[in-house]
């Protein structure tokens, strides 16, 4: 019964996010303020409701489904809020609510700034997410996909002023579509013996499990930004504005990853090369991701191609997770996939934070040129503390929370040592790109911060700058706050997503 009452609740939430954007949009004919009220109070409450239904249900390990007659064929309206899911509606509902907090200080005043239009995208953008992660029929799933391709891609072209925001959007536009392909195909087969798109019936026909899983991985990890799917990625994400850049990074690319992790559920059991493709694509991702980083002049395209990297480390946790099941070893995969879990909270917890600071430093410059600015700690105290903290959380140094998640995939690896044949090249393959990529990842944001916050200002814009209200500041002190609490309670959060592991 208590898992009926919290799909209630979800499903309010979701209700008050497609009213709340509806309602702002209609009122932002008459009155930008009011649209914007109804907006972002509507996003806030809803998050907060869907949160409190992710967190206990995932703590009392529910798994509650419900299902409704629709119009449309091969199944039902079918939710679910089983561990997976809500583990993954926890950074979804935490960080776009405080997206939507930030989002009112940063676009003050909205005159002249369609209010309404932003919110309606906004929340159909969270909406669409949780659908997404709760969906348990392919056809509503393809559904919720969609609602969330497009507000998120109308969130990037905002600014319709802007030429990059264009074609960036284009650009996002054209390479989702394509991802959405190969998951049509995938639910397709996947449906065709049972006559049904409902999980359940899904059943992968003899001898195909593999070939599915990999159109599956190439569908999500567009979505993901896996390399070298990635492309849109660095070019949606600088031009989107900057609570958009930070849920779109933080929360909507793990969407791809939780259909990865979804399908390694239905299929049950993948070849061992399933293994070694997911091993792969996160060592080049991580890799690719951050060296393409330290090339960058732009702040927030400097923050994008972490994202690939951050990708990549979350799949070889996945990957060497798949090791583990696959040679017998359950420490192996228990390690690999606690690890890959824990990185999805992480990351959405610091790419949040640094992506709202590179915002804020955005907001009170006008440029996101790391060489025209110089000397904005003492200007931006705060940002500059809060930016400091996370990128010591995404360089994965103690005490914050990127520690804890490289623990343990380390951990993890190192018992592979133990092991031969592919199992121990796998664990070797992992150790020998962690190493690399955290390196790399200290020099690229020692690079970032010093250059943007340390020194003297080498700009009039630079000069000028100016810590950003209160609704801008409290967000990120939050996040930044969530960092070093999940960093110093690592063992307590990591027993927490057992469920879901």
């Amino acid at each position: 019964m208590q898992g009926v009452y919290l799909l209630g609740l979800l499903l309010g939430a979701l209700a008050v996010l497609a009213g709340s954007g509806l309602g702002a949009l209609l009122a932002g004919r008459r009155s930008e303020r009011l649209a914007a009220a109804l907006g972002a109070g509507g996003a806030m409450a809803a998050c907060a409701g869907g949160l409190v239904a992710a967190v206990v249900s995932l703590v009392l390990r529910l798994d509650p489904t419900a299902a409704w007659p629709w119009s449309m064929p091969y199944g039902a309206f079918r939710l679910g809020l089983d561990p997976l899911s809500s583990f993954f509606l926890i950074p979804l509902f935490l960080l776009s609510g405080l997206a939507a907090v930030y989002a009112v200080g940063y676009f003050q005043p909205w005159a002249g700034r369609r209010p309404g239009r932003f919110w309606l995208y906004y929340n159909l953008l969270v909406a669409g997410m949780a659908l997404v992660v709760t969906a348990r029929n392919g056809v509503l799933f393809l559904v919720a996909w969609e609602v969330m391709s497009l507000a998120s891609f109308f969130l990037v072209v905002f600014d319709e002023g802007d030429s990059e925001a264009r074609e960036a959007g284009w650009t996002y536009l054209v390479a989702t579509h394509i991802g959405t392909a190969f998951l049509m195909a995938l639910f397709l087969l996947l449906g065709r013996d049972a006559g049904s798109q409902d999980f359940a019936a899904y059943a992968a026909p003899e001898g195909w499990a593999g070939g599915l899983f990999l159109l599956a991985l190439i569908g999500f990890g567009t979505k993901a930004g896996l390399f070298p799917l990635h492309v849109w990625l660095p070019e949606a994400h600088p031009a989107a504005p900057s609570p958009v850049s930070a849920v779109m990074s933080g929360v909507m690319i793990k969407t791809g990853l939780y259909g990865i992790v979804r399908m390694l559920v239905i299929l049950e059991k993948v070849p061992g090369w399933c293994a070694w493709a997911v091993l792969g694509a996160g060592a080049v991702s991580g890799l690719f991701g951050v060296l393409f980083a330290l090339a960058q002049h732009d702040l927030k395209r400097l923050l994008a191609y972490h994202s690939v990297e951050n990708i990549g480390i979350i799949a070889l946790g996945l990957g060497l997770g798949m090791l583990g099941l696959h040679h017998g070893v359950p420490a192996v995969a228990a390690l690999g996939f606690s690890g890959a879990l824990l990185h999805v909270l992480n990351h959405a917890l610091f790419k949040g934070l640094l992506f709202l600071g590179a915002g804020s430093v955005a907001h009170a410059t006008g440029t996101r040129n790391i060489e025209r600015l110089g000397g904005l700690l003492k200007r931006m105290p705060w940002t500059g503390a809060v930016f400091l903290a996370g990128a010591v959380a995404i360089c994965a140094l103690p005490p914050f929370n990127g520690f804890a998640r490289e623990f343990l995939i380390y951990v993890g690896a190192y018992q592979t040592i133990l092991g031969s044949g592919g199992l121990a090249a796998g664990g070797l393959t992992v150790l020998v790109a962690l190493a690399l990529i955290g390196g790399l990842a200290v020099a690229c944001f020692t690079k970032a911060f010093g250059i943007v916050f340390l020194g003297e200002p080498r700009s009039p814009e630079a000069a000028g700058a100016h810590e950003g209200d209160a609704a801008m500041r409290w967000p990120m002190v939050i996040l930044a706050a969530l960092c070093l609490g999940v960093g110093l309670t690592a063992g307590t959060v990591v027993g927490v997503l057992e469920p879901a592991v």
